[in-house]
């Protein structure tokens, strides 16, 4: 008795609403089963990867030519099959929309279960939109696996299958500008129809395997902070910028100005990872004659992304490449920093002596004038 009131609890409980349309017990069981967000330990089929608005799947049932084709799910989530109301796909895998349409058929007396069989297959994923927030550089709404429309209308002359690398997690966050060098990515969470999913993606940077986590259109991912910077993740990878662009200015003697310090496109790139004293040797501030340029000194320049704040950090050029030690005393670059160089005081000396003895001197300072303009 107790094990049949059990049942009749669950059979209850199983009948849900979703998206306005009232499911009957057995179907709502199978998509609360389906929809169960868990984690996931090893990366997922193409037949696992559950569906967004847009993605294309192929029905074929045998002696069943009124259901036989290829459909879309609709923006609400739904596909539609002749004679068939629309049943709600978003979110579910393909043996769990298979299963949705046998039970269909079956209740509407299509077919006999011993007869029925389907096959559903992926035919094309669509581009969706997921939000990213937390510690990326570039926050907000990204659209992933985006493809030009001749090649979605080519896939639809193939069979069956598509091979989207850019439908997961990891497409996400680079997607994103890639995360920062305070995120925690030990403790990524995903939001999925009010569920909550805790990815570790550490393996990206230690090379041991991990599970990237299949997206639908809607989720949302927040990367959490850590209290200090973690120096293991600040460098190129899946998740984070191949390279940043750092702005540099060379104007010490004898340049007059950046192109002349060979200051170019390519000396302004720089690896994701490379450091302070790394843009001093692109801009030119080292070396040459010791006396004048070893006390040159180096400024970076950093803007805070959200409040606009401008932080100087000033070197001895000198003490940079010699006894930096740790990320205080030679911090990394950040994407759109700037670094300056300034001229030693021995050299700012001489150039105020040198105008003091031209003035003093305006014969010579004129026979340059004349003299320069002559050739």
């Amino acid at each position: 008795m107790e094990q049949s009131r059990g049942s009749y609890s669950l059979h209850k409980q199983c009948k849900i609403r979703w998206l306005s349309l009232v499911l009957p017990p057995n179907l709502g069981c199978l998509i609360l089963a389906a929809i169960a967000f868990t984690n996931v330990t090893h990366v997922q089929p193409l037949a696992a990867f559950p569906l967004s608005p847009g993605d294309r799947i192929r029905i074929l049932i045998p002696e069943g030519e009124l259901f036989n084709g290829v459909y879309e799910v609709n923006t609400d989530g739904t596909i539609a099959i002749p004679y068939l109301e629309p049943l709600p796909v978003v979110g579910l895998d393909l043996p769990a929309i298979r299963d949705l349409i046998q039970i269909q058929l079956i209740e509407r007396k299509y077919f006999q279960p011993q007869f029925l069989q389907i096959s559903v297959l992926p035919l094309a994923l669509a581009p969706i939109a997921v939000n990213v927030s937390g510690e990326t550089f570039q926050t907000g709404r990204v659209l992933i696996n985006n493809r030009s429309a001749e090649v979605r209308a080519q896939q639809l002359t193939q069979s069956s299958g598509d091979y989207a690398p850019d439908r997961f997690l990891t497409s996400a966050l680079r997607g994103a500008g890639g995360i920062t060098p305070n995120a925690d990515i030990t403790k990524i969470s995903i939001l999925r129809q009010n569920k909550k999913l805790t990815v570790d993606l550490s393996g990206i940077f230690t090379g041991e395997p991990l599970a990237d986590i299949p997206l639908i259109a809607g989720d949302r991912i927040i990367v959490p902070k850590r209290d200090t910077i973690d120096p293991r993740i600040v460098r190129p990878s899946q998740i984070t910028p191949p390279g940043i662009t750092v702005f540099l200015s060379n104007l010490t003697i004898p340049a007059s100005s950046n192109a002349s310090s060979a200051i170019g496109k390519d000396s302004s790139s720089f690896p994701y990872g490379s450091r302070f004293s790394q843009a001093v040797f692109a801009a030119n501030c080292v070396g040459g004659t010791a006396p004048t340029n070893v006390p040159r000194r180096a400024v970076l320049v950093r803007t805070d992304r959200l409040s606009g704040e401008t932080t100087a950090i000033d070197r001895s050029v000198e003490d940079l490449i010699r006894n930096s030690k740790d990320q205080i005393t030679n911090p990394f670059l950040m994407p759109q920093d700037s670094v300056a160089c300034y001229d030693s005081t021995v050299t700012e000396v001489r150039g105020v002596l040198n105008f003091v003895g031209d003035i003093l001197n305006p014969i010579k300072l004129i026979k340059d004038i004349f003299g320069g303009s002559s050739q």
